[in-house]
């Protein structure tokens, strides 16, 4: 199988290639040229498989340059051996009758990331041996909160690679501060940049465009990679999940085979719920995929109108990691719905620099809401789900979860349809404490660690070891720059 760019589909790699670039040397995202489809029983085979049975399953229909074997042995490494504190890795809990949470935080770092950065390093390190690369792979990753400790985690002392990581100075929550700037491993680095996540995100997508600095790197025997979702072998791994969560109902019979179950998804730069259609398209029974917004609202408004406008006011709010204006990944849809077509992405892509917006035709636009629904939440009906959870259901959720949930609520409300729904829930409450204590009642919450101590005392949850353990942990890095000195700073992390 290929992969071609989403700004030129002449520009094909196959996914080792792929996934060793991350990005096109055009800016592109690469894409499968092709997606296979699930057999007629294959969702019944999955059934009584492991999650890691499944996500070898569904990997190697995309991988044709990777043997079983190999996707095995990843596989086992990235989801077995007490890496996650699920037997299930990513369990599906039933909130209500006809809502199910899908919790995708059971791993190292307490976020959805893991489910990817846990299996991309060795995906990654296998195809440098697969395309005979000499040089180290530079990762570099910019971050709204937990891509960035996700990914330092996935790739510490991983041999032939050196990651350095970027984030908002002041755009993500303590604890995930904490989680960086304590990280351990000697090829590691991270960076504050002065600004919100889409000027680091843009600054990184600047620097792998840059061929001058790619020729000075290439010169010190490094290359460019990503662990960003703009990589397929980020995208990839979040498609199993999505499948192993219909599995699972099938399994424990919560609804029969060829039920259709709507998926609610918490999203800032498209990436999870783009997984979401691909499991529809490989042909998983899903129904309405519906796009969940903060206040930063740009998606939303996307879905509902066809015109992506990021030239608005930007908000800093308690759910940190969807505090985004530049949705990178809509780009693989727009390819998608244009029906592949470079030249219109192209476009798009031209018009969003230069202009800060873009329009698509009216049959883009009718194919988003052909399949996509939207919504958003704000802080104060964020902290008003989570209280509602809490207190009707028992169910303690992060401020990310709890926009999901009210959108999915909304979207009830104004559709009456009452389909069973599966809300994807991307980080542990415990990494958001403060928000969450304040969401439930509690006056004047202690911050950071104190708050997470607070939380497990307030609710009789343990928090995750990894969170408790961060006491412990020395803070290793602290510097803070201006966007315009990304370049230099890689420069220097590379000497």
């Amino acid at each position: 199988m290929y992969y071609v760019s989403t700004r030129d589909k002449s520009n094909r790699r196959m996914a080792a290639e792929a996934i060793a670039q991350g990005l096109a040397a055009d800016g592109g995202l690469y894409t499968p040229e092709v997606f296979p489809k699930l057999s007629h029983n294959a969702l019944q085979s999955m059934k009584d498989m492991s999650y890691q049975q499944r996500a070898v399953y569904i990997m190697n229909a995309f991988l044709d340059d990777y043997s079983a074997a190999e996707l095995t042995a990843f596989a086992k490494r990235a989801y077995g051996d007490g890496k996650f504190d699920a037997k299930e890795v990513a369990p599906v809990r039933q909130v209500d009758q006809n809502t199910y949470a899908l919790e995708l935080w059971h791993g190292p770092t307490c976020a959805f990331k893991d489910m990817a950065l846990q299996i991309l390093p060795h995906l990654l390190t296998a195809a440098l041996k697969k395309n005979a690369e000499s040089r180290t792979a530079c990762i570099l990753t910019a971050t709204s909160g937990d891509t960035g400790k996700a990914a330092l985690e996935g790739f510490r002392d991983v041999a032939q690679t050196r990651i350095l990581v970027f984030y908002p100075q002041d755009g993500v929550s303590q604890v995930q501060k904490l989680q960086m700037l304590t990280q351990e491993g000697e090829n590691v680095g991270v960076c504050a940049v002065e600004g919100n996540f889409d000027d680091a995100q843009t600054g990184v997508k600047k620097i792998f465009s840059d061929p001058k600095l790619r020729q000075a790197l290439d010169e010190r025997g490094y290359f460019f990679s990503s662990a960003n979702s703009i990589n397929w072998g980020r995208v990839l791994p979040q498609i199993v999940y999505y499948v192993s969560a219909y599995c699972d109902l099938l399994r424990d019979e919560k609804i029969q085979p060829g039920d259709t179950v709507n998926v609610c998804v918490p999203t800032g730069n498209f990436g999870d719920i783009l997984a979401g259609y691909y499991a529809k398209k490989m042909g998983v029974p899903l129904g309405r995929l519906i796009c969940a917004s903060n206040k930063n609202k740009v998606l939303t408004d996307f879905i509902r109108t066809g015109i992506y406008d990021r030239d608005r006011e930007f908000y800093t709010t308690i759910s940190p990691s969807m505090d985004i204006l530049i949705s990178s990944n809509l780009e693989r849809m727009l390819f998608e719905f244009s029906g592949c077509n470079d030249a219109e992405v192209r476009s798009y892509m031209d018009q969003l620099a230069n202009q800060g917006r873009y329009e698509v035709s009216d049959a883009v636009k009718a194919r988003f809401a052909d399949q996509f629904s939207a919504g958003f939440c704000d802080d104060e009906d964020t902290r008003k789900t989570i209280a509602k959870l809490w207190s009707g259901e028992h169910y303690l959720a992060d401020p990310h979860t709890a926009v999901a949930f009210h959108v999915l609520e909304e979207y009830r409300k104004t559709t009456q349809d009452e389909r069973p729904a599966i809300v994807v829930s991307t980080a542990s409450p415990f990494k958001f404490s403060s928000d969450v204590l304040e969401a439930i009642g509690v006056k004047d919450p202690a911050e950071g660690l104190e708050a997470v101590e607070q939380l497990s005392e307030k609710t009789g949850i343990a928090p995750p070891h990894s969170l408790a353990a961060l006491r412990h942990r020395k803070v290793r890095f602290g510097q803070a720059i201006a966007k315009e000195q990304m370049a230099d700073q890689v420069l220097g992390f590379l000497k």
